[in-house]
């Protein structure tokens, strides 16, 4: 997320292209040129909204996602943000656009979403007909189609159930809190009350699926090292960082991370040293380490040049993976090093065991009959967002039945 916030401090140079470059652009060009399956007109009961953050599907976009990532306070805090934060967009859009061009000229988040969304309602269908028919909807914080739409189309459509669905598996005030905080605040300005009942699947970072998924994707990327490297290779385990400010707030999320980590190193056998590592760090403040370019360059400096980059807080593909990881980092830095082989594991994107995870969270969700889980209601020890705790409450004085 913070890669589109901060300068990269050099012109990124194409000397040479990977074969796994190569194939990640097409593919990424193919995503916008493909459209999944348009969901059927049947009447849905349960309703599932997909949050994420979101990306530009264009250049023309870009300006439009950063002033309203610049503008949200759960996200980030600025002096006289109303006045800062659409300046700060306007002078950051040219560098964004220009890296975004270097992806296949947009972000194919939507695309994902989309794809992993039809595969978990048609699945929900069949393993769960009494709360069928289930409807996926995605709600952005920065981009069309934004949380608020989401929420109006399935008003709309006259859901019954709605689940609230975290699409980021480890929880942080700075990512899932600022949608939820998007859902309570549109029903704060209302005077009517919600149409439809809601729930929250919060967090779900050890979820025995996405662990064999990320185990899965992590084992096929290191056959591909030659056989003589290949107990050589390090795995990075990189993660979007957070400022120390909001990780000494009490925020959730670095031992989320840890705790999938260490749930795939068990089911790899720990067949390979690793560390998990932090990127996208940006601007003067201290901010939680050690960050993965720093941790590339300390390898190479002492041996290790054999390593396998793997996105472990992203299920699809977006800037961070595709710009920050495989070329900041994979050809770039990994030049600049000497790398002898840096790989990027791929990430969930089309896996349709993925899928199948997304469709057992949401059924095993709904059976429980609870509105959130017992961590949503506990706000971080120092929060200083009193929005934090009335959304908190918002969902978890629903009633569902």
């Amino acid at each position: 997320m913070m890669a589109v916030l901060g300068s990269a401090g050099r012109l990124i140079q194409f000397a040479r292209s990977s074969v796994s470059l190569s194939v990640r652009r097409r593919s990424t060009a193919a995503a916008f040129a493909q459209t999944p399956d348009i969901q059927d007109n049947r009447k849905p009961k349960t309703g599932i909204l997909m949050l994420n953050m979101g990306g530009p599907e264009k250049l023309s976009d870009v300006h439009d996602f950063l002033r309203r990532l610049f503008m949200d306070t759960d996200l980030i805090q600025l002096p006289v943000q109303k006045q800062l934060g659409p300046l700060i967009a306007r002078r950051r859009t040219p560098k964004i656009q220009e890296q975004y061009s270097k992806i296949g000229g947009g972000s194919p988040i939507k695309h994902w979403t989309s794809m992993q969304g039809e595969g978990m309602v048609k699945l929900l269908d069949e393993i769960s007909p009494d709360t069928a028919p289930h409807k996926f909807y995605i709600g952005f914080r920065y981009v069309h189609p934004l949380t608020e739409e989401a929420i109006e189309e399935m008003e709309k459509d006259g859901v019954e159930r709605a689940v609230a669905f975290t699409q980021y598996p480890q929880y942080s005030c700075s990512t899932t809190g600022s949608s939820l905080n998007a859902i309570y605040r549109y029903y704060s300005n209302r005077v009517d009350s919600p149409k439809m009942r809601w729930s929250v699947i919060d967090r779900w970072p050890t979820h025995p699926l996405l662990v064999e998924c990320f185990a899965e994707h992590v084992k096929n990327e290191l056959l591909k090292f030659p056989e003589d490297k290949r107990d050589d290779v390090v795995i990075l385990f990189s993660a979007h960082s957070l400022p120390m400010a909001v990780v000494n707030r009490g925020d959730p999320y670095p031992q989320e991370v840890g705790a999938t980590v260490q749930r795939v190193m068990e089911r790899l056998g720990h067949c390979n040293p690793y560390r998990l590592v932090w990127q996208s760090r940006v601007g003067p403040m201290q901010w939680l380490g050690p960050q993965t370019d720093d941790v590339i360059k300390g390898l190479c400096e002492r041996g290790k040049k054999n390593i396998l980059l793997v996105p472990i807080a992203f299920t699809s593909d977006h800037i961070e993976t595709l710009h920050e990881l495989d070329i900041e980092y994979g050809q770039v830095l990994g030049q600049e090093c000497g790398v002898e082989n840096i790989r990027r594991a791929e990430s969930l994107n089309g896996n349709p065991l993925f899928m199948q995870a997304l469709a057992d969270l949401v059924n095993s969700h709904l059976k429980s009959n609870m509105s959130c889980s017992r961590q949503l209601t506990l706000r971080c020890p120092m929060c200083t967002n009193p929005t934090c705790g009335e959304t908190k409450a918002f969902f978890a004085n629903q009633t569902l039945s």
